[in-house]
């Protein structure tokens, strides 16, 4: 079916604990969309009953908004899932949220009929930096690249997204790695390149909140050596209770190779022979890949401005343990 002002979709947002002035510019930026024709599904992660009464009182009424909510925290990753799979089957597209960002009203109308032509499009983003309301970049700047530097860089930032509602088929349930690099816009991203393409496209739809309470923020510092080794030394107690050199080259490898192995993986088991001719984008990060193929496309994608520096040297951290046999990471 064509893509249009009469397609219904849903916005699936994810709250928690949320600082209820952005919260409430958030939603109404959705609600004043131009396109109206959509489902607000709202999941919140703990605070049921705060989240749905302050949406209550900030919308009066307005009944595209649904507020669900649950007794265990899953946190975003999840969050977001639980939000998809309650997306009902007769939606024609989705839409993510974050629950602290303000949408140009425009934002569905732009994003939508690009959908007539491919499975995910995203768009780009002003960053405001806060208390200061600062912009500090214009754009963001995400970028179309090829499956396999899709896989090692995300370049699709979900709540600049909307995508075609048979995606989840593949999508759902989402994979796991217990590691902060596991985002739920990076698989969705890849689920579309892998099938019906995925584009970003250089309109800015919305206005990217950074604050102090942001679970992944957009524009930081460059860490130092010490510093950076100093990160992976937290990351590695909140993710492998122990920060000896053993578990930091695990969380090193969990951040790179780990991740993209485990989308891999799914992707080559869900799709089968329907992968096709995206096998090979897919081949450079599937668990026991011959160690020249992650290598090669690692290298490309520096090279030709596809992958970030900072990236690439994640996965020279994570490098030692693909060194090892299979069941010597395990």
């Amino acid at each position: 079916m064509p893509f249009n002002a009469n397609s219904f979709g849903v916005v699936a947002l994810a709250a928690y604990q949320p600082d209820w002035e952005l919260f409430a510019t958030q939603l109404r930026s959705i609600q004043h969309q131009t396109h109206s024709n959509f489902h607000c599904i709202i999941s919140a992660d703990g605070g049921f009953d705060e989240v749905r009464d302050f949406v209550d009182r900030e919308l009066a009424g307005d009944d595209r908004f649904q507020v669900v909510g649950f007794d265990d925290r899953l946190g975003f990753f999840g969050n977001f899932e639980r939000a998809l799979q309650n997306v009902p089957s007769e939606a024609d597209w989705v839409a993510l949220s974050d629950q602290d960002d303000s949408w140009y009203t425009t934002k569905i109308e732009k994003l939508l009929p690009h959908l007539n032509d491919v499975s995910l499009v995203a768009a780009q983003a002003r960053v405001i930096r806060l208390p200061e309301n600062k912009v500090v970049a214009t754009s963001t700047q995400r970028k179309n690249v090829a499956l396999d530097a899709l896989l090692a860089q995300n370049q699709v930032t979900g709540s600049l997204c909307v995508f075609r509602r048979e995606l989840l088929d593949l999508a759902l349930p989402f994979p796991r790695l217990n590691t902060v690099s596991q985002v739920h816009d990076h698989w969705l991203a890849v689920c579309a390149k892998a099938t019906g393409d995925a584009l970003v496209i250089d309109d800015v739809v919305q206005d990217y909140v950074q604050h102090a309470g942001n679970v992944l923020g957009e524009v930081g510092s460059r860490k130092s050596v010490a510093k950076s080794l100093a990160h992976l030394a937290a990351l590695s107690r909140r993710f492998q209770g122990s920060s000896s050199p053993a578990a930091m080259l695990r969380t090193a490898n969990d951040l790179s190779f780990g991740w993209r192995g485990v989308m891999a993986d799914t992707l080559r088991r869900r799709l089968g022979d329907d992968i096709a001719d995206r096998g090979a984008g897919v081949a450079a990060f599937e668990t026991g890949h011959h160690l020249v193929r992650p290598w090669k496309a690692l290298v490309s994608g520096l090279r030709n401005g596809d992958i970030a520096l900072p990236c690439f040297l994640e996965f020279v951290a994570g490098a030692p343990l693909e060194l090892l046999p299979r069941s010597r990471k395990g």
